[in-house]
């Protein structure tokens, strides 16, 4: 059996009041399409596909740049989620049994959609719905079960009498169908309803054979149309991830302003310091203390390292390094173990040997670095001639001055030395001190400064 699933991402959201699409929204800095796709291609999808809509560019845009083989069909014009999965006909045709996911709910999981097909299988219906209990089911639509339970329809949040309103078992928004029953049924759609649009709810009563599948997972319904609904979404997934981690062994002061993303992994022992926000796929080891007000993206950490007031980006970082405050890794960084790095410094696409220390106000640009070295206050490589960025290579256990700064491309051999405040313009060869300054002059009686010390 062939499986497929298509994704309903063409809203505008109007009441997000975003210039992008609703789907593009973002719950813990991750688009809420994005937290779907993840949970469709972790299933095993044979095909996956997107219908787009509302500023379509944009959300092919971010398909194309971080997910492989997703086709994506556009919907010219919003006419409810009926008329959306329509579009992807092509996608449903080629497979024996598609699953339909809303954009706009991130909270679908693997698991939960593993649990809905096999019912799917066993029962041999031909609709199969992802359903669970909420509090506050306003808004949702409601599963409708005859007197023995069985399920018989969905009814939208507009079209509910007042007893259907107080049904709490609500629709997720997605489904597993039979292939060749849904298409029959999508153009059966009508759209004289409250809404006026033509609902994919809709084909559940035409095509009759249904079951519907209650998950425990609750947050798997849940949607955002709002501002509000979003810092719902936020908030509740944020906790979870959170009390998950402290299940396994990762240690909070506080939970002020901490955001750790989902696909992000941090070892026991580890310590999370307020105002901390941790995003993409990182990797942290075990025994480390990460904050304050740090923001870690893509990185892998080792263990026992230290990171005070950092910003690092799509760099490793090796185990036992110490790095801030208020230091920067831009991407292409690795530092390696025992690094010692200070107060503002900046290091880009560098490589940084073992027990080197950086100790303050230096920048290292596009640099590959020995071990044991040291720099002193205020060095600079500069990488960058106007047209061309070149690299700079430092040898082992060497001393770079305070103020030095390094013109690339340039080497400065191991055990070699520069003196403060020199500018290096050629290569330095091993055990050497390079010094470049020029004579000191002294002008006595200087006019200058009196006159701005007499104002």
């Amino acid at each position: 059996m062939t499986t497929g699933c298509v994704i309903l991402a063409g809203g505008a959201g109007k009441r997000m009041k975003s210039e992008k699409p609703k789907v593009l929204c973002e719950v813990l800095k991750k688009p809420m399409l994005g937290w779907v796709l993840d949970a469709a291609e972790e299933f095993g999808f044979d095909k996956i596909g997107v219908v787009t809509g509302y500023k379509n560019n944009l959300t092919e845009e971010y398909i194309s740049a971080n997910y492989q083989n997703i086709s994506t069909y556009y919907q010219d014009e919003q006419k409810g989620t009926g008329d959306a999965a329509s579009r992807a006909a092509e996608l449903i045709k080629s497979v024996d049994t598609v699953c339909v996911l809303n954009g706009d709910a991130p909270f679908i999981d693997a698991e939960t959609l593993r649990n809905a097909l096999s019912l799917h299988e066993k029962s041999g219906a031909d609709v199969t719905v992802i359903s669970a209990d909420i509090a506050t089911p306003f808004g949702y639509g409601r599963i409708i079960r005859d007197n023995g339970g069985k399920f018989s329809a969905i009814r939208e949040q507009k079209d509910c009498s007042p007893k259907e309103a107080k049904i709490t078992e609500v629709n997720s928004g997605a489904y597993f169908f039979n292939s060749k029953a849904l298409l029959e049924a999508l153009p059966r759609l009508s759209n004289k309803n409250a809404g006026g649009e033509f609902y994919l709810t809709d084909c559940v009563e035409i095509i009759g054979n249904a079951e519907a599948y209650r998950c425990d997972n609750a947050q798997a319904v849940l949607g955002a149309n709002s501002r509000r609904d979003l810092f719902a979404l936020n908030e509740g997934i944020r906790n979870k991830i959170l009390f998950k981690l402290m299940d396994e062994g990762v240690s909070f002061i506080t939970l002020d302003g901490i955001i750790i993303g989902k696909d992000v992994k941090i070892g026991a022992d580890t310590l999370i310091l307020p105002n901390t926000i941790i995003t993409g796929k990182t990797v942290i080891g075990r025994g480390c203390e990460i904050g304050a007000n740090s923001r870690i993206e893509d990185c892998v950490i080792g263990d026992n390292v230290t990171l005070d007031n950092v910003k690092a980006v799509s760099s490793t970082i090796e185990d036992n390094v110490k790095i801030g405050p208020f230091s920067q890794l831009r991407p292409g960084c690795t530092i390696r173990k025992g690094v010692k790095i200070g107060d503002f410094v900046e290091i880009k696409n560098s490589d940084i040997g073992e027990n080197t220390a950086v100790a303050h106000l230096t920048y290292l640009g596009d640099s590959d670095v020995g071990r044991g070295v040291n720099f002193g206050c205020g060095c600079v490589t500069a990488n960058y001639d106007g047209v061309n960025k070149h690299r700079t290579e430092i040898g082992s256990h060497a001393f770079i001055g305070c103020n030095t700064n390094l013109i690339a491309p340039v080497k400065i051999g191991e055990n070699a030395a520069t003196g403060a405040g020199s500018t290096i313009t050629k290569n330095v060869p091993e055990n050497a001190l390079a010094v470049e300054r020029t004579d000191v002059k002294i002008y006595e009686n200087w006019h200058g400064n009196f006159e701005r010390k007499k104002k």
